[in-house]
């Protein structure tokens, strides 16, 4: 169960960028994963249950935005969602060799209190940075 430990690394990261903005306490961390990144959100979000105790995250809740694949057709130009079976355009057919989306494993965001830091009570990663 690899989940185990992309939540720690997941909850190392969100405690370093807390620390760098003297930030006590995490409201939700939300995360993008791809269809293909191979991380079953289920597992993920059992294993960051266990390993948030004791951080900043202990009373975070792990939002996950499950993101598609998404194929551009270098033959009729389209861009679809498509299917996890094949990797064929379903309007012309041939092989797409361009994927655009469905690989992601990334932190899309970090709710803290706004007593905290600052910021407004959902920022960004980048803007939590800009703090």
């Amino acid at each position: 169960m690899h989940e185990l430990s992309i939540a720690q690394n997941l909850v190392q990261l969100v405690e370093a960028t807390a620390a760098e903005h003297q930030v006590m306490a995490v409201r939700s961390v939300r995360v993008r994963i791809g269809a293909l990144s191979g991380v079953v959100g289920f597992a993920l979000e059992s294993a960051f249950g266990l390993v948030r105790e004791g951080t900043v995250c202990a009373g975070a809740s792990l939002d996950i935005e499950d993101v598609p694949v998404r194929i551009a057709c270098p033959n009729c130009g389209s861009v679809t969602v498509n299917d996890l079976t094949f990797m064929l355009c379903p309007n012309c057919g041939r092989a797409s060799s361009e994927l655009l989306s469905g690989r992601e494993l990334e932190i899309a965001s970090i709710e803290v209190d706004e007593s905290d830091c600052g910021c407004a009570a959902s920022e960004s990663v980048a803007a939590l940075a800009r703090c």
